[in-house]
């Protein structure tokens, strides 16, 4: 197991590659679950996508029912309640296997073993974890999460539908909207007010007097899934389905925020399933397609699609588990508060995670349509589907936009409350910034630019943040554009020092040998990412500063970074996609 950190220390200090949980340390038991995910996929799922594709939710259904015989449902419902009570590495390896290739049946499962199935289980009342629980782990329910509505989506605080106490019923009035498995639901956990401004959570059953589902929508990917919206219209829910009880009326809000967490990182473990199945794809095709008399394989410039789909892959896998790890040492630290408490210590890690697998999965999709040509803009090959499904993640659990201001917004509460010593470590940063020299730090040994490079990212984030939050003040919760820079730094300093902790840990544990094509894609990654460092702190500087302070501040910016050399990134492109094109799959 991981080494137990506070949530977002990264920010503050290193983290030594022995206190990391990487894919290669999976065990016998977890390597088996993976193969049960993948074999049931692979040989029961992508050969129905056709019929799925068309809405034929008798097969879905049919298919979702399979995957929970196979205890695919259960990884994290309590043994008690019927499910298999996985750690969180076992759980996102499962996420992860059956997310490869058929994005309507991988929505529809994550959306109910994720939101749909954990607010009960941390949550639930012990009467409502029996009723339900058991029935949703083997898939004998379906599960839906309803909290969106026509106006209120990223803004989730201004739900409108509304909770009244008569009797031994809650009487619901309201709406939701973009609801996924709603069509095919046995039970939903649905947001509303009581007395107008008390959040709560009710389950909700099919069925229900005043409750109905409106038609499917008509989506541009993940068509085979269902979303539709939900109305409620003096709908009678008993008394005994208040989620939690009464002590969490006023509460929901928490319930909802705190599912949300558990939400992004299932869906930034999804990505990388999604990921793999698309480089899988393409490196298949490009072996086979052949122009001028030779498999475009062979291409330079399609080589280097491959080396950046797959680089981007592993550092994404990279920072994946690497947040399971977290997630599972915090749950046995912190065991004695509430499962999502643990969770929540982890909320900006989980929104990293989220932006940073949406984003780099339709990079990698957009690679695949262009490796395909022609036959990737149509429906008769996989890309066109992938493309597709990819787009949603971006809006999925909060928009990319709000979870970058949720990002920076979390690590100002962090540090106003010195979970985290953030505003130190800036002041400590700002007193030795103007006469470090960072080539006077670089120590010989395997990938040690790399390292420097890590702490440099650190240093530069910590003062540019610094800067910031001291010019603006309250302000810069208003600064959208700085707050994003700000977000995307924090997100590639998370994601470049994932890949290096695998890539050195890997290198410790099996020799440097071992590592070398993972080397190669850490400075292929850090090739790609180490400037947008600079590019975004001189965003932000430009945006707050002006003069001669601002060409201070912007010479600082460059003697950070100008110095790193990554490689020849000809040959580190070859490296990494001669081997994949020779395993034609994601072989690492």
């Amino acid at each position: 197991m991981a080494e137990y950190k506070k949530g977002a220390i990264f920010l503050v200090e290193g983290t030594e590659p022995q206190d990391v949980f990487i894919p290669e340390e999976f065990t016998e038991e977890q390597r088996m679950f993976a193969k049960t995910a993948e074999d049931f996929v692979k040989k029961e799922v992508i050969p129905k996508s056709d019929e799925i594709e068309k809405k034929n939710y008798d097969v879905l259904v049919s298919l979702f029912k399979q995957a929970g015989e196979l205890g695919l449902l259960g990884a994290e419902v309590p043994e008690e309640y019927g499910g298999l009570g996985l750690d969180k590495v076992s759980a996102m390896l499962i996420s992860e296997k059956l997310s490869c290739g058929q994005g309507s049946f991988a929505t529809t499962v994550m959306a109910h073993t994720g939101i749909g199935t954990l607010p009960i289980v941390y949550f639930g009342t012990e009467d409502q974890k029996q009723k339900y629980l058991p029935k949703l782990a083997t898939g004998e329910y379906i599960s839906a999460y309803a909290l969106t509505e026509t106006n209120a989506g990223s803004d989730a605080m201004n739900i409108k539908t509304k909770a009244v106490l008569d009797g031994d019923y809650w009487v619901l009035n309201g709406s939701k909207q973009f609801i996924t498995n709603a069509g095919i639901a046995d039970v939903f956990i649905v947001y509303a007010k009581v007395d107008g401004e008390k959040h709560a959570a009710f389950i909700v059953e099919k069925g229900y007097e005043g409750f109905s589902i409106g038609p499917e929508e008509h989506k541009m990917g993940i068509v085979g899934s269902s979303t539709c919206p939900l109305y409620f219209d003096n709908c009678k829910v008993p008394k005994e389905n208040l989620l939690g009880g009464e002590e969490w009326i006023g509460k929901g809000h928490l319930i909802a925020f705190n599912i949300l967490n558990i939400g992004r990182y299932k869906l930034g473990m999804a990505c990388v399933g999604s990921s793999k199945y698309a480089i899988e794809e393409a490196v298949k095709y490009a072996n086979q397609r052949k122009q001028f008399g030779v498999t475009i394989s062979s291409f330079d410039m399609i080589k280097e699609k491959i080396a950046r789909m797959t680089a981007r892959a592993w550092v994404l896998e990279s920072a994946a588990y690497r947040t399971a790890g977290l997630l599972d040492a915090g749950l046995e630290a912190l065991k004695d508060r509430s499962p999502a408490e643990a969770i929540a210590e982890y909320a900006i890690e989980c929104s990293i995670l989220k932006v940073f697998g949406s984003e780099i999965l339709d990079t990698i999709v957009d690679d695949m349509i262009q490796i395909y040509g022609g036959y990737g803009y149509t429906e008769e090959y996989p890309a066109a589907r992938a493309y597709r499904d990819s787009r949603i993640n971006r809006i999925f659990e909060g928009t990319n936009e709000i979870n970058r201001l949720v990002i920076v917004a979390m690590l100002g509460r962090k540090a106003m409350k010195n979970e985290i010593p953030l505003v130190q470590a800036a002041t400590q940063v700002g007193k030795e910034i103007l006469t470090l020299m960072p080539m006077s730090l670089l120590k010989p040994g395997f990938l040690a630019e790399e390292k420097l490079a890590v702490e440099m990212a650190r240093k530069l984030l910590l003062m540019v943040a610094g800067l910031a939050t001291q010019k603006l003040k309250d302000k810069l919760r208003d600064e959208q554009i700085v707050v994003e820079a700000l977000a995307d730094m924090v997100i590639d300093l998370y994601a470049m020092e994932s890949g290096l902790l695998r890539a050195l840990k890997i290198a410790q544990e099996q020799g440097e040998e071992k590592a070398k094509y993972q080397a190669a894609m850490v400075r292929y990654f850090f090739y790609e990412t180490f400037p947008k460092m600079a590019l975004n702190a001189n965003k932000v500087l430009c945006s707050i500063e002006s003069g001669d302070m601002l060409r201070t501040q912007l010479s600082v910016v460059r003697k950070l970074t100008r110095w790193y050399v990554p490689g020849n990134p000809v040959e580190l492109i070859r490296t990494i996609a001669d081997k994949v094109i020779e395993e034609e799959k994601y072989c690492f």
